[in-house]
Parts: structure tokens; sequence; C-alpha cells
């Protein structure tokens, strides 16, 4: 699936990403400033989750509860500083979970993240649009 979108259509975006059947386990794949945080808070919104998403960039991971019960964990691992360190933190028991993980800079842990994910990969365009990739 591919779109190129505006921020301002980024609740259709959310729709057609969860219409195509994504992996409970998502990788996001972007620099940063260009917009992973703010379609994860889209996306958690959409899973039905009352309260704001925010980024975990200082405690690498921020837990939500759905409306439904569903647990939804979203990680920031840019702060780590090796792979190891996520696996002394027993990240990859969230990872197997069997619950939401969005995941940015997963780069970071490459040998943990299950081979069984949907990855989202986001480019920012000259014309400040995104183009967005589920594979």
């Amino acid at each position: 699936m591919e779109i190129t979108f505006t921020l301002e259509e980024i609740q259709d975006v959310v729709k057609q990403i969860f219409a195509n059947s994504i992996k409970k386990v998502v990788t996001f794949h972007a620099d940063m400033g260009v917009g992973k945080t703010t379609l994860i808070k889209e996306l958690v919104s959409y899973l039905g989750v009352k309260h704001m998403a925010s980024s975990p960039t200082f405690s690498l991971v921020n837990e939500y509860k759905a409306a439904n019960g569903d647990i939804i964990y979203h990680f920031d691992l840019y702060r780590l500083n090796s792979e190891e360190e996520a696996y002394d933190m027993g990240l990859d028991e969230y990872f197997y979970s069997g619950n939401w993980c969005f995941i940015e800079w997963p780069e970071k842990t490459p040998n943990l993240i299950p081979l069984d994910h949907s990855a989202i990969h986001i480019k920012l365009l000259p014309n400040g649009k995104r183009h967005l990739t589920v594979k």
C-alpha cells in the first residue's frame, strides 16, 4: 500500500492502514520530524484509546488501554545505546506479547523485532506532503 497525503488527511490514512490488515507489531521508519509520532497518535486513537498518546522518548515505552481492553505499546527507541540494553529491559517480551506494538526507531533493535511484522515508511516530500508505504 502506498499513499501520498497531507497531515489534514491523516485520519483517512489511518483507516486505510487498518483496512489493509496490518500486523500487531508495526515498525515506523522515517527521519526525525517527519510524523511518526503524529501517525501513531492517530492509530492509537483509532483503536479506542481515549487519552492523547505522546512520544515515549524518555521512558522508551508508553502503555495505553483501548476501550475494548486491548493493550497498546508505543516505543521510541531513539535513546537506546545498544540492542543489549533493550534485551536487558525485556523489550522482546513486549514485542512477542500479542499486543499492539508501535515501534519508532526499530533499527536500534534489528534482532529483537519479530519477523512477522508490518513496516511503515514515511518520507517528507518537497511540497510538505508525506509519502507512506506499508509493507
